[in-house]
């Protein structure tokens, strides 16, 4: 869940005690759906709502909350087939995630409650448009797309922020059983899963488990209201698992209703589509407890190879080891790397204090991953930060590509999106002159761009650097150097970074699995650089590094010199 959403606490246009600003009827916007053999079999009921009808209040009635919501969504589709491309371990993937309602608008029949005008409001993005440019994503080289939560969300908007802000961003929803509308349809999450498969790209879907939106149907309807904790009820509590997160109400999922309700619909919604796996939300207010029971749920219902990745807030190695020892999660951020890696590029701290830090990122628990990130929906993007220093921001890019972890990119911030403070780090993707909205005519930097596309081939290209060990091999003032190496026959890698204004020279041994000539992966170049013997009959490699730049070297026999680092 963003952070900001932490901030706005108050709502609008929900329910008799607020005001109905800027929110249709429930009665128009939501049909009942209760089946009329049903109200005739309960009169009481039937009068009921009635009387709300004609008193100019509406109802909502959800379905059975014991029963299994499977039943409740839309028809079932055909379960995508992987593609042959996807065998690929999950630490070898490169993830990209979008903001749906950002991204691309697909679909202008859905476009309810659009103002692209406005920060806060729904700008049109929607699954429809996110399929038909899978080809934007998949030609930067990336191997995983997360995408925000598309639940149906609440139909108002919060205040708190000081202006509307709606749920675009799919994290207070309002029915777990159906998909948004604004955001398509549950067969349209299965053709953008099906399509990606294709190109060879895996897909996860935000979920949340922990909260409903403000004021949703679940906090008013009686069948459904003692599911949950509210501020207006008094009932939140004062620790991770009973507090309501920025006012917003929280499931009581200790309540055994509540689980099978929650994971009927998500776990239902990824067989039907076919999905790989989820990013889940708010992971540390949920209890161990129900983290393990959807884990073993999972295994049953989507097979074990579905990929958990969970938000623990503040999460680092040893953050996270608490839900990898029982193995509730594959993976978790770290929500260090993005801090780190911009103060070392800015020249802040020493460089053996930055390469100790990624040394300490591998002592995670065997079998498990941090997925680390520059910039996020929940924080300043890392540009922006950076105050628009590209050159900066590249370095910290490729030292993103080099490093261990699962490296997560923020759509746009590969072609220099300025992703600013909340909310304009949740600004429209920019498509330049491609007539493609909401971002058409934004500009965009095709430079960044190319240079993202060779550090993800040269990433994908050599496992060393995604499996391999780390050692810090060269510290100064300003130059990093350090050696990726992959016992199981990856090769050798060493990244040079200078984030200083003037030339570097990096001085190593030369790896033990290194020929003599020597290739320069990121500047080009195939065996331009050449082994040296030291006076005591060892090979070493120096090398100059140029100013705010880099090196990634490479044994030439493993390089076909054609600047993309991949054999």
């Amino acid at each position: 869940m963003g952070i900001r959403e932490m901030r706005c606490r108050r709502v609008s246009g929900f329910g008799p005690r607020r005001s109905t600003t800027g929110m249709r009827s429930l009665s128009a916007s939501i049909p009942l759906r209760v089946p009329l053999p049903a109200l005739l079999a309960f009169p009481l009921l039937l009068l009921t709502v009635l009387f709300l009808v004609l008193s100019g209040c509406s109802a909502q009635l959800l379905p059975e909350p014991t029963a299994s919501t499977e039943a409740a969504a839309e028809a079932p589709v055909a379960v995508a087939t992987p593609s042959p491309m996807l065998d690929a371990e999950w630490r070898d993937e490169v993830l990209y995630f979008v903001i749906v309602d950002r991204f691309a608008d697909g679909e202008r029949g859905n476009d309810r409650n659009v103002d692209r005008s406005a920060k806060g409001t729904f700008h049109g993005g929607d699954l429809a448009g996110l399929t038909a440019h899978l080809d934007e994503i998949a030609e930067l080289g990336v191997t995983a797309l997360w995408i925000t939560p598309v639940v149906e969300q609440i139909p108002g908007y919060v205040t708190g922020a000081g202006f509307p802000d709606w749920a675009y961003h799919g994290y207070w929803a309002d029915d777990f059983t159906a998909v948004d509308p604004r955001f398509g349809t549950e067969q349209d999450l299965s053709k953008l899963v099906a399509e990606a498969h294709q190109l060879g790209i895996k897909v996860l879907l935000d979920v949340v488990y922990n909260h409903a939106g403000y004021d949703s149907r679940y906090t008013r309807d009686p069948r459904t209201r003692g599911w949950m904790r509210t501020e207006d009820a008094g009932t939140c509590g004062n620790d991770d698992l009973t507090t309501c997160v920025a006012g917003l109400p929280d499931f009581r999922t200790e309540l055994p209703v509540v689980r099978d309700y929650l994971l009927d619909a998500h776990l239902g919604r990824a067989r039907r589509s076919g999905l790989d796996g989820f990013r889940l939300d708010t992971v540390k207010h949920v209890s161990h407890d129900f983290w393990q029971q959807h884990r073993r749920a999972v295994d049953q219902r989507l097979g074990e190879d579905f990929f958990l990745l969970g938000e623990v807030w503040g999460g680092d190695a040893g953050v996270l080891d608490p839900w990898f020892a029982d193995d509730e999660l594959d993976a978790g951020f770290d929500f260090g790397f993005q801090g780190s890696t911009i103060g070392f590029v800015q020249g802040r701290g020493r460089a053996v204090a930055y390469d100790a830090y990624l040394a300490k990122r591998l002592r995670t628990r065997p079998g498990h991953l941090l997925a680390h990130y520059l910039s996020s929906h929940d924080t300043p993007g890392a540009l922006y930060q950076l105050g628009g220093d590209v050159g900066a921001f590249r370095l910290a890019a490729l030292l993103q590509m080099t490093t261990w972890g699962l490296p997560t990119i923020y759509y746009g911030e590969e072609v220099a999106r300025p992703g600013g403070d909340w909310p304009d780090n949740r600004s429209d993707f920019p498509w330049g002159e491609r007539d493609v909205e909401p971002g058409a005519g934004l500009p965009r930097d095709e430079g960044l761009r190319r240079d993202y596309q060779r550090l993800i081939a040269i990433r994908r290209g050599h496992p060393a650097l995604w499996r391999g060990d780390h050692q810090g091999l060269q510290f100064t003032d300003d130059l990093l150097v350090f050696a990726r190496h992959d016992a199981d026959g990856g090769g050798t890698v060493v990244v040079a970074v200078n984030r200083g204004t003037a030339v570097a020279t990096a001085r190593f041994a030369a790896p033990d699995d290194w020929p003599d000539a020597v290739a320069d992966l990121w500047n080009g170049g195939d065996g331009e650089i050449a082994t040296t013997m030291d006076e005591d009959g060892g090979r070493f490699v120096e090398v100059a590094v140029p100013p705010r730049g880099a090196r990634i070297l490479a044994a030439a026999s493993n390089h076909t010199g054609d600047g993309t680092g991949v054999p």
